[in-house]
Parts: structure tokens; C-alpha cells; sequence
């Protein structure tokens, strides 16, 4: 005889064979965790790059934040106690340095170069390059080797011919005769690097300004160096960190003209302060070498913050199309 299901006792559990609310059964399905039968050796491989990652932003931001910290002391904190905070924010050493120690003038000097420097090479680079991309003539690909050559060539080879020929040119210690061999040594990589990104631009805007009656200084003004945006911005924030960190070129073509080093450059002037000249004047001398570091830093990082994005789709530009 079989119980009826409907006097069945409502406070009874659930029998053996009846459903269950509570987790899943004996026979359910098992997710399994994150990681779950992943030895250790093989999640820590997993995260190397992020490790790899950590320990060069600390290798390249301790010492950044430990200028910062040096430019703020005195010279005795600095001897005392190099690791240490500052015992106060003294931002008038920076005042001191651009002023006292000619910090302002190095920098003026190496902003006029250096903006001469990018603007020849980015000039003659372009119009280079999109000859040599867009219309090869005989003679074109051994040129362009030529270029290419350039870039394995040693500055340290062409010191002595440097030097002769920028003083025939009657250049020699002046700010033409730096942007003139700036450009010179920044041109083949600048030719390389945008002749094969002009390649990558559609021929087809081309024939069209062609067929509307547009000059070939017009289709290369006004339709391809806009298109070559990026691939520009790219090589001219490459050039304008090499010229602005460039320092065995201003150090032999540039040599000091008078007791305040008027002419010099940034990494001139900041040698020949950390070398000890002039160095123990005040109370903050040492500081505001730290000081002129960090002066010659901002307009580096300043320029790469700015110009991330355009100098990565400068990069992949030619992958992409």
C-alpha cells in the first residue's frame, strides 16, 4: 500500500531521492576556482612582465625622486644626510640656479638649437622622403642606401672633419653651425623612417588632387604631409630628444667664449658645474645642480606626456594599413 503524497508530513525533509535546494549534488558539475591546478612556478611565470614592469618603473623612479629631493636641500643636508627628505621646501634654489648658476641661459641656448635642429630635419626629411617614395628615378635606391649607411656611420669618426669644415664655414662655436650638424646626423634615420610611412599613404588622393589641376607642391602641402601626421610627430619627438640630450657634438663644435659659459648648451653648462667650477658659492651651490637636472628634464617629459599617443600610432601606423 502506498502513501498518498498529499498527507505526507509537511515539516519532514526531504527524502533521500527528492530534489534539494541547497548547493548542487553529488553528481553535479564542479567549477573550479581561478588558478585551481596551477603549480606556483607557473602563475609566478605568468606574471613576470608585470614584475619585470615594477622593478624598472622603481629603477627609473627612484633616482628621479631622489634629484628632486637633493634639489630642495642645502648643501650641508645634502652631505648629511643624502637620503633623506628635506628639512623644508626651498623652491628658491630653483630661482638660484637659473639665475646664479646660468641655468637660464644654457636653456635658452639649447631651445634655440634644438628647435632649429628638429625644424631643418624635419623639413628636409619630409620633402626627401616623399620624393624618394613617390617618385624613384634612376640612381634613387643607391641614394637611398646611402642614407641607410649614414646611420651606421660613428660620430666619433667625423669629429676632425666636423670641426675642419665647420670652421671653414666660419660656424664654429655658434648656434648655426650645432643646428646645421644636428640636422646633418638626424637626417638619415628621419629619411628612413618616413620614406617608408609615405609609402604606406593611398595613391589614390593623389591622382584625384592631380586631376583637379593641384601642383606637386600642393599635393605634398596640402594632401600628404597631413596625412603624414603622425608618422612627423613621431620622428620629431625622436630627433628633439637625441638633440636635446646631445652632448659630445655642443662639447667639441662649442667650446666655452667667456667666464659666464654664455654659449653653452644644457649639457654643457650642467658638466662643467658638476665638475666643480664655481661649484661651493653659497650655502645651496650643490642643490641647484640638482636643481638644473630637473630644469632639464621637464621639457623632455613634457613633450613625451604630450605627444604618447600620436608617437604610438606614428609607430604602428605602417602595420596597420
Amino acid at each position: 500500500m502506498t502513501a498518498d503524497p498529499s498527507t505526507a508530513d509537511p515539516t519532514a525533509g526531504p527524502t533521500a531521492t527528492g530534489p534539494t535546494s541547497a548547493g548542487p549534488t553529488a553528481t553535479g558539475p564542479t567549477v573550479p576556482g581561478r588558478g585551481a591546478g596551477r603549480s606556483w612556478p607557473s602563475r609566478l611565470l605568468g606574471r613576470t612582465p608585470q614584475l619585470i614592469l615594477v622593478a624598472w618603473a622603481l629603477v627609473v623612479a627612484v633616482p628621479l625622486l631622489w634629484i628632486l629631493m637633493s634639489s630642495l636641500k642645502t648643501n650641508v643636508e645634502i652631505y648629511h644626510s643624502p637620503f633623506g627628505p628635506p628639512g623644508e621646501l626651498r623652491l628658491d634654489v630653483y630661482a638660484r640656479a637659473w639665475a646664479e648658476s646660468n641655468i637660464g641661459a644654457f636653456f635658452l641656448n639649447t631651445v634655440v638649437v634644438v628647435a632649429g635642429g628638429v625644424l631643418l630635419t624635419m623639413t628636409l626629411s619630409a620633402m626627401t622622403a616623399y620624393v624618394m617614395a613617390r617618385y624613384p628615378f634612376r640612381g634613387s635606391r643607391i641614394l637611398y642606401w646611402l642614407y641607410l649607411a649614414g646611420m651606421t656611420f660613428p660620430v666619433f669618426l667625423a669629429i676632425v672633419p666636423l670641426v675642419r669644415i665647420v670652421q671653414a664655414l666660419g660656424l664654429f662655436a655658434t648656434p648655426v653651425g650645432l643646428i646645421l650638424v644636428y640636422a646633418a646626423f638626424s637626417l638619415p634615420f628621419s629619411i628612413f623612417f618616413l620614406t617608408a610611412f609615405f609609402r604606406t599613404l593611398p595613391n589614390e588622393l593623389s591622382e584625384a588632387a592631380f586631376l583637379d589641376g593641384a601642383g606637386h607642391f600642393g599635393v605634398f602641402f596640402r594632401i600628404m604631409l597631413p596625412l603624414a601626421k603622425p608618422g612627423l610627430i613621431s620622428i620629431g619627438v625622436f630627433n628633439f630628444l637625441g638633440q636635446w640630450n646631445q652632448f659630445l657634438l655642443p662639447q667639441v663644435l662649442n667650446p666655452q667664449q667667456d667666464q659666464e659659459r654664455s654659449n653653452f648648451v644644457l649639457s654643457q653648462g650642467l658638466v662643467a658645474l658638476a665638475l666643480g667650477e664655481n661649484y661651493e658659492t653659497s650655502p645651496t651651490s650643490i642643490a641647484q645642480l640638482f636643481a638644473g637636472l630637473i630644469i632639464s628634464m621637464v621639457p623632455v617629459l613634457v613633450v613625451y606626456i604630450v605627444f604618447q599617443r600620436q608617437v604610438q600610432s606614428g609607430l604602428t601606423a605602417g602595420a596597420l594599413r
